[in-house]
């Protein structure tokens, strides 16, 4: 690392030690370090279609079947990542400080597979699935394998994959409990993300008028960076780890 990069560690590392509650939001950049595949974008074709054409409401009304290909599919691609050490960092976080609550725009279940617990996954979870008819009602698929047929609930109705769809709204109790979780906090990581997608985007802002610190991590500079008050330039899988050995 050079002088500027140790400098911000350093900085980053005692507006830490000075905490009592931290918060971090983690996107699509700490999973690309497993190797998590972009469904989205130039390589994000599956067949003929984008990910905007099947994860829609209206994509799984019209042909529930295809939609399902896809998410075994996406799945299959999942199941072969492992948590990185930046996820695991991540984890060994919660027992760091008295209060530690991750949030996370991810739908790949690492964080969870690499042992955090207090996790609020914005976006839902690609291996749970819920009713179409009891939206409560939610089912572990992790271990399922994909079937001739469109999953269904034991009352009959169709199950859907429990994400966060294209048009869809983001479950208000979880952004409620985000949003009180940022406003609590003393130190904001924002992780992998550039956080411009409402109402993620307004976390940073939101924990700024709370007198947080905000930190930046990221291998690139994005929306954010100007706003943040310390920005850590690199992998989220190095950078985490060595945030940590310095606590």
């Amino acid at each position: 690392m050079d002088v500027i990069e140790s400098d911000a560690i350093g900085r980053a590392v005692e507006a830490l030690k000075g905490a009592r509650a931290v918060v971090a939001i983690t996107g699509a950049g700490i999973s690309a370090e497993s190797g998590v595949p972009t469904f989205r974008g130039s390589g994000g074709l599956w067949r003929t279609f984008r990910a905007e054409d099947l994860a829609t409401p209206e994509a799984f009304a019209r042909d529930p079947a295809l939609v399902w290909e896809w998410y075994w599919w996406r799945r299959s691609r999942i199941a072969a990542a492992r948590p990185n050490p930046g996820h695991l960092a991540l984890a060994r976080f919660e027992g760091r400080f008295p209060a530690f609550t991750l949030l996370t725009q991810n739908v790949d279940g690492l964080h969870v597979e690499a042992g955090s617990r207090d996790i609020i996954e914005l976006h839902g979870n690609i291996w749970r699935a819920r009713c179409t008819g009891e939206p409560r009602r939610v089912f572990d698929q992790r271990r399922e394998m994909p079937g001739p047929d469109v999953p269904r609930c034991p009352c009959g109705a169709l199950l859907r994959p429990d994400v966060v769809w294209f048009g869809e709204p983001l479950d208000p109790a979880a952004v409620d409990r985000a949003a009180d979780a940022v406003r609590a906090c003393d130190v904001l990581l924002v992780i992998g993300t550039s956080a411009v997608v409402y109402p993620v985007a307004a976390l940073p802002s939101l924990a700024r008028r709370g007198q947080a610190i905000v930190v930046e991590v990221n291998v690139d500079p994005t929306p954010l960076t100007a706003e943040a008050d310390i920005v850590l330039r690199g992998p989220s899988g190095v950078i985490l780890p060595e945030v940590e050995r310095l606590l």
